[in-house]
Order: structure tokens, then sequence, then C-alpha cells
């Protein structure tokens, strides 16, 4: 027998099967991948804490170490490149970008490769110990630095070389050598405090974006616009076209080519007019004129539909919601025409988050951010 709701609707037990299948898978591939970027962020912000070399680690380096140097990480396969075409690179940030996608094993255009050997990271410099010599470069006279966004490639300039050199590495290890690389320069500028702190921002920024388990699906939520491919929205438009056009063949009027009222007149034919006889009036006929048809409005979409497309954001034009994406430091002017604004909203002084209360402001990222309004509970994204 048939399984059927309480309705006797088998179709609409079909029907909420579906959509929670749907929405469960859609969900659980949105909690893996924000779980797997959770522990990327908790698994570098340890790495950070604990992030200490010793001069043991040295032991069998070629390599002379000075009183209170430390080696804090070694590649043994690291590639020295050139640059052909010297460019001025960005000054060396503090800034942690963990990894968004895997990196191409390629060298990019107008880099060569003139060395090859063991990478080491020391608590003063970076070292490369190749087969034709060693290479160094020092933090402290560091002028550039810049990672290849799309290879394993590191850019460096010192103010002791002319010439932009810097290291080819696995595409395995890239990453890693990057943060840790950012660490060992924090360090010997004494900001190891702030990358901690960033990576805590991220941590906690990421908290807010964990996606929530949807709501699960009826039979008594079925529709019967649910038979029709497209839904609701070719019924409104199906319905917008019965309507529109028959207005506006009316409006057109086909029966009347000349586009006005039709008018017949009769008159007696005479060779003369009677001198005392008045003129045989005009006989005219007006065709009613139609009505004009007011204006018919497209169905709105529908709220639960929008909300679900937002994550559960307020309908509104600007496109900010809660799925994740950009953060908003500049909001546009009528944000709070369409969401429920703090008091003072427009003093803060951060980026756009929710509080625990539903509303809006705008010191996202502060220490006191929605601290009348029982905290932050998620960022809205755009």
């Amino acid at each position: 027998m048939a399984k059927t709701d309480s309705t006797g609707s088998t179709w609409r037990y079909r029907w909420a099967h579906r959509q929670n299948v749907r929405r469960l898978s859609t969900y659980r591939g949105a909690e893996t991948a924000w779980r797997r970027r959770d522990d990327e962020l908790r698994r570098l912000r340890a790495l950070a804490a604990g992030f200490h070399g010793s001069a043991a680690a040295g032991d069998g380096l070629p390599l002379e170490l000075a009183t209170d140097e430390v080696v804090l990480w070694a590649l043994p396969a690291a590639q020295l490149v050139e640059v052909r075409h010297t460019t001025v690179l960005p000054a060396p940030d503090l800034t942690v970008s963990p990894p968004t996608g895997p990196l191409r094993p390629r060298r990019p255009d107008g880099v060569r490769v003139t060395d090859a050997g063991m990478a080491v990271l020391t608590s003063r410099r970076l070292v490369l110990l190749g087969g034709r010599g060693r290479r160094d470069w020092a933090y402290g006279r560091m002028t550039g630095l810049a990672h290849d966004p799309a290879s394993p490639v590191t850019l460096i300039q010192v103010l002791d070389r002319r010439r932009t050199s810097g290291l080819l590495l696995p595409t395995d290890a890239a990453p890693d050598f990057r943060f840790k690389l950012t660490l060992a320069f924090a360090d010997a500028i004494e900001q190891r405090a702030a990358v901690l702190d960033q990576l805590d921002e991220l941590i906690a920024e990421h908290a807010q974006l964990k996606p929530f388990r949807p709501a699960v699906n009826t039979p008594g939520q079925a529709r019967l616009s649910s038979f029709v491919p497209g839904g609701r929205r070719t019924v409104a438009v199906a319905a917008a076209l019965v309507l529109l056009v028959p207005a506006a063949l009316i409006e057109s009027d086909p029966s009347d080519p000349t586009g006005g009222p039709e008018v017949a007149v009769a008159a007696t034919p005479s060779e003369s007019p009677a001198p005392n006889r008045p003129a045989a009036p005009a006989l005219t006929r007006s065709l009613p004129t139609p009505k004009p048809q007011k204006p018919t409005k497209l169905p709105r979409p529908s709220p639960s539909t929008t909300r679900e497309s937002r994550c559960g954001a307020p309908e509104n034009p600007l496109g900010y919601g809660f799925c994740g994406g950009t953060r908003i430091r500049r909001p546009a002017t009528e944000v709070c025409d369409w969401f429920d604004c703090v008091p003072q909203f427009w003093a803060g002084r951060g980026y756009l988050v929710q509080c625990r209360d539903g509303s809006v402001s705008l010191a996202g990222g502060g220490p006191k951010a929605c601290g009348n309004h029982g905290g932050v509970r998620r960022t809205i994204t755009k």
C-alpha cells in the first residue's frame, strides 16, 4: 500500500521526502567545507603558539649560527630562483591567509632556476644551502616579499642585493613555509602576538558562519505548483501573461481601424435647399470607449524563498545575507530601511554584524560590538 500523509495524498509525501533529502545533502556539504577550514585555522593557531626552534636543530648543517640564533625549520628540497626583470615588491607584512586552493607546480614567466639545495629558517634569516654556494636573506634587511598566488614561488628583495631572488618549493610544502616565514619575520620585529590575535579573529569570524541544520519539510507544506517545472516562478509568470494579454488586446481595439469613434451622416439629396426648411440634422453614433485597464502588478517573490536564498536574512535589494562572502565595512546608506539598526549605528567603526537580539551593528571586530544587545551572533556578508 502506498504511504500517504494525513490528507491521503501520496505525492505530498514524496515531495516532502525529496525536499528533505536535497536540503540535508546541501547542509552536509556546507558543514564539511566549514569544518575543513575551521580545522585548518585551529591548526595554524596551535602552530603559531608553539613555533620555537633550538640551536640543536642546526647540528649537522653546514651553517654557522650566531650566539642567539636558533634553527626554526628546514626543508631539504628547494630551488633558488631569480627574476630577469626586477620589479618593486610589496613590503613584508604579517597578514595570515590560509590556502584557498591548490598551487600549480609551475614556474612563472620571467623566473629562472639557478640552484637547488636545502632551505633553512632561523630566527634571524632565511638561508638556502645550495650546490653552488649559500644564499642568505636577513629579516632585518628585507624590503619586499611576495608569494605567488598560483605557484609555489616566494620572491624576496633585500637592501644588499640588486636582483630579486627567492625560492621555488614543492606544492605541498609551500603553504606551511609561507606561514612559518611570516612567524619568523614577526618574531624578528617582536610582533608574534599580532599574528596570534589575527588568527583568533579569523577563528571567531568563521565560527559565526557555521551552517544551520535545515528545518524538516512536512507533506502539508506541498503545493500544486510543485508539479510545474520551475515551481512558483513559472506559475507567477503564467498568471501575469493571462492578465496582461487580454488587456493589451482591448487597448489595441482592432475593430476600429481609424482610431476614433464611428460617425454616420444621413442627408436628403435635392437640387436646391428649400428656403424655410431647416437642414437635416446629422445622425451620430459613438462607440463606447473602453475603460483604461489598471496596470497589473507582477506577484512579488515569496518572502520564504527570499529568506532561504539569503540564509535567513531579511528581504533586501542590497544583496546582504548570512550565507558567507565578503564582510561589509561600508554599507549602503539605505541599509537601515531593510535591517533593524542599533542606536548610533553610523558611529560604529568596523564591519556589519547581527546581534543576538536581531538588531544590526557596524561595530563588528571591535571589543564592544553588540555590547548592549546580547553580543554578536553572526557576520552579515555580500
